[in-house]
């Protein structure tokens, strides 16, 4: 009574259920993954910005690679802005996704290395290719705090990073590209201000980052693999009505019977 599952419609829809069964359980692994990744990433977040700040000096070098396990790193360090050598980087947005610039001064400490900071976001100019209205920074010597990030790079950000820029413009913040046009050692990765330790006026801090939403990977796994339990129950359903049907067909076709007025031949004068 099955034997129409045999037949090319019924093999063809067998083989696309028994496709989609493991690639619905893949995405659904894909998913919980980027939640096991999401929730690691919170937990990182939250302990660097708990943990009590440090000289970055303890925690980078000239050429160093800022190692995950550092991301947000709260951080102090003293120097002097170097002012004449800040430059902005170009298509950042602010909190309220305005795009405008980051402003990012080199801050020489006393042995004479320089670690980058990104002071804040600022709006864009009436003429996008001039430099930016930029607050001024804090003259003298100066204590930052603010959070480790590594250097950026167009791999790791998806940044072109594009030539023939406006004088003082970037589209990276990286450390190494800045040791070149200043000439002097400058530590890896570069430093993020902390909104509590920016100066009233300055650029608009960059706020912290979320490290309390986990996102809807959880329930996308979730999800996937409910569709995973419902290809085989669709199947299924699909068969049982298929059977049922040719069953009434048949007993309809019984019921007819060969001598029924349906089958006869017209009547002729």
């Amino acid at each position: 009574m099955y034997r129409f599952v045999l037949t090319r419609q019924w093999v063809c829809l067998t083989l696309i259920a028994l496709v989609l069964i493991p690639v619905m359980i893949k995405l659904g692994f894909w998913q919980f993954h980027r939640h096991e990744h999401r929730v690691a990433q919170n937990e990182l977040i939250a302990a660097n910005l708990r943990a009590k700040p440090v000289p970055v000096t303890e925690v980078t070098s000239p050429g160093h690679r800022v190692p995950r396990a550092d991301f947000w790193r709260t951080v102090t360090a003293t120097g002097t802005y170097d002012t004449a050598h800040e430059v902005v980087v170009r298509m950042r947005t602010s909190a309220d996704d305005k795009v405008g610039f980051h402003v990012v001064t080199p801050l020489v400490l006393a042995d004479g290395r320089v670690v980058l900071v990104n002071r804040g976001w600022v709006p864009g100019g009436d003429d996008p290719r001039a430099y930016p209205p930029v607050p001024a920074a804090p003259t003298g010597e100066v204590t930052v705090t603010g959070r480790l990030k590594a250097d950026e790079t167009s791999g790791g950000s998806g940044i072109k990073d594009r030539k023939g820029l406006p004088d003082r413009q970037v589209m990276l913040i990286n450390s190494a590209q800045q040791a070149e046009s200043l000439g002097r050692p400058v530590l890896g990765g570069y430093l993020e201000l902390d909104r509590t330790a920016a100066s009233d006026g300055g650029p608009e801090t960059i706020p912290e980052p979320d490290h309390d939403s986990i996102g809807p990977h959880m329930a996308y796994a979730v999800q996937w693999w409910l569709f995973t339990g419902a290809v085989p129950a669709g199947w299924l359903v699909l068969v049982r009505r298929e059977k049922r049907e040719r069953e009434e067909a048949a007993a309809a076709g019984e019921a007819a019977g060969p001598g029924s007025g349906a089958d006869r031949e017209p009547a002729t004068a």
